[in-house]
């Protein structure tokens, strides 16, 4: 049987994060949502996401929308941090079974005609489909909001350093006046390159180093950690733990419990904590995040233009991708910046900034779609990406869904 892992309606509390991706290719711990998925269900794969990605993003041919109708097939929701007794549970689920948690739609079988029954521009309408079954709750780690992601991090970190890394394996050279703490919870990959002054410390959780990066001196990270393939860890950075910093980052300052998808430069002083970074984001020197309120109270957060709680006493910056920060940014506690934006100026730009956004605190404007998609081109090509025209179309989708579903001012 294939197993289609599905968008529903919710992916729109995960934007802009999920605007130029779907939604199981966020990041928590090491992997992304995806690649948790075990061995017996994920060898025949499908996917359902919205039109634009699925046209332009996913592999050829991996749409379940070109399954024949009859085939039988697992739903499972992307959105679904799967863990080993889930599943168990999943071999259990009966045909008319819908596995739930709370308002969502953790899995259920059907054929694949359901899938071209209850899709509205790829994003499956859990909750006709649902109707017609028994719904079974089930207790799951599902990330309804970022913050969900962000708070997981740690924990699936060390899930991750458990299932899959070559735990205490070193395989390059560790230089005089490195210091590893807790060696056997450190991996270090190949063409790794550390400098004098590297303090690792793996006392508290496990760090994982992939291969070809780079820490300079006297940096230090904490675990748990994962920093990705091809990453730089500039001078006298302070990386704290709980922290994913996906492949070919540029990452300095003092970072903490940080979520980086990939692509994305915050090299310079700074503290950026509890927050989640887009590829292609770029911060200007001294950007700082607030992730704690004065009173220590509760942080809300809007989310689809209305206030929401997040039960989060520390959160910070979630910022889409292609977005940056001039020098001397400041961002407020919970903040979300859109996709395309470019924010700059004194004191603290309004606690959501719409994707394609230009200015700060004392006025904002729209960001001219054209000069984005330049912009982006440019980058891209920085980093030996080819920005393809199935890209730019991504992109320019991306420009209306944003209109449709963001409030804006101009």
């Amino acid at each position: 049987m294939k197993t289609v892992l599905f968008e529903d309606e919710h992916y729109l509390n995960l934007l802009p994060l999920v605007y130029l991706r779907p939604v199981w290719e966020l990041r928590c711990g090491a992997r992304m949502l995806q690649e948790k998925l075990p061995a017996e269900l994920s060898r025949e794969l499908r996917f359902l996401a919205r039109d634009y990605l699925a046209k332009d993003h996913l592999p050829t041919g991996s749409s379940a929308l070109e399954l024949p109708e009859d085939e039988a097939v697992l739903l499972l929701n992307g959105r679904w941090l799967l863990q080993p007794e889930d599943v168990a549970r999943l071999k259990e689920l009966g045909v008319n079974d819908a596995l739930v948690n709370g308002d969502s739609l953790l899995a259920c079988r059907a054929r694949a005609a359901e899938l071209q029954k209850y899709h509205r521009r790829g994003v499956l309408d859990s909750v006709a489909l649902r109707r017609e079954r028994q719904p079974v709750d089930h207790p799951a780690r599902i990330v309804n909001y970022l913050w969900d992601a962000i708070a997981w991090n740690g924990e699936e970190m060390v899930r991750d350093y458990r299932e899959i890394a070559p735990a205490g394996q070193i395989a390059s050279e560790i230089p005089p006046g490195v210091h590893l703490l807790n060696r056997t919870e450190i991996t270090v990959g190949k063409n790794v390159r550390l400098k004098p002054g590297v303090v690792i410390d793996a006392e508290n959780g496990p760090v994982w180093i992939d291969d070809r990066v780079t820490v300079m001196a006297n940096a230090v990270l904490e675990g748990p950690l994962f920093v990705g393939a091809g990453s730089t860890i500039k001078i006298g950075a302070k990386i704290y733990e709980n922290t994913t910093i996906g492949p070919v980052c540029k990452i300095g300052g003092e970072v903490e419990g940080v979520i980086v998808q990939g692509y994305a430069n915050k090299q310079h002083d700074g503290f950026l904590g509890h927050a989640y970074l887009g590829a292609w984001v770029n911060l200007g020197a001294d950007t700082n995040n607030s992730d704690l309120k004065n009173n220590y109270g509760l942080i809300k957060a809007f989310v689809n233009g209305r206030p929401v709680d997040t039960g989060q006493r520390f959160l910070g910056l979630m910022m889409g991708d292609h977005s940056k920060s001039a020098i001397n940014t400041m961002f407020n506690t919970g903040t979300i910046v859109g996709v395309n934006s470019n924010i700059f100026g004194a004191g603290f730009p309004q606690k959501f900034v719409p994707s394609f956004s230009w200015g700060g605190s004392e006025q904002m404007s729209a960001y001219e779609y054209d000069k984005a998609l330049e912009v982006a081109r440019i980058v891209t090509a920085r980093r030996k990406i080819d920005f393809s025209e199935g890209h730019a179309r991504i992109f320019r989708a991306v420009w209306e869904l944003a209109k449709q579903v963001e409030e804006r001012e101009y």
